[in-house]
């Protein structure tokens, strides 16, 4: 199979992760989602959010519900999804997760960065 700088010659500009978490379209949440921090099944590798989606985990004022919490069900389902895709030797996979009072379909994806979590569409 040929690779992309094949097909298409080499690129035109290239907009890095550490941009997109400088201008705000990434959310880091690496130390929520972190082994060593004591999330329990956590990563050991850079997490981040896409904004779209954090702005879905961010518990409106007034909930019930608090972000860290939403935050914590995010990352839980997508560290199980994360090992699915190890054993599967895939690099995206998706997953539901209740935010709110809506079920929600999120993707993950696993690359030489670290892990990105957001909806399908932020892809």
């Amino acid at each position: 199979m040929e690779s992309l700088v094949e097909i298409f010659g080499d690129p035109i500009s290239v907009y890095t992760r550490a941009q997109a978490l400088e201008d705000g379209v990434l959310v880091d949440v690496t130390e929520w989602a972190s082994a060593d921090k004591g999330f329990i099944g956590g990563f050991k590798c850079p997490v981040v959010m896409t904004r779209a989606l954090w702005g879905r985990v961010e518990a409106p004022r007034g909930s019930i519900q608090d972000t860290r919490g939403r935050a914590h069900d995010v990352l839980w389902l997508a560290s199980l999804t994360v090992r699915r895709l190890s054993r599967e030797q895939k690099d995206a996979g998706v997953f539901v997760v209740r935010l709110g009072r809506r079920n929600e379909m999120l993707r993950v994806v696993v690359d030489g960065d670290g892990v990105t979590i957001g909806f399908p569409s932020d892809f």
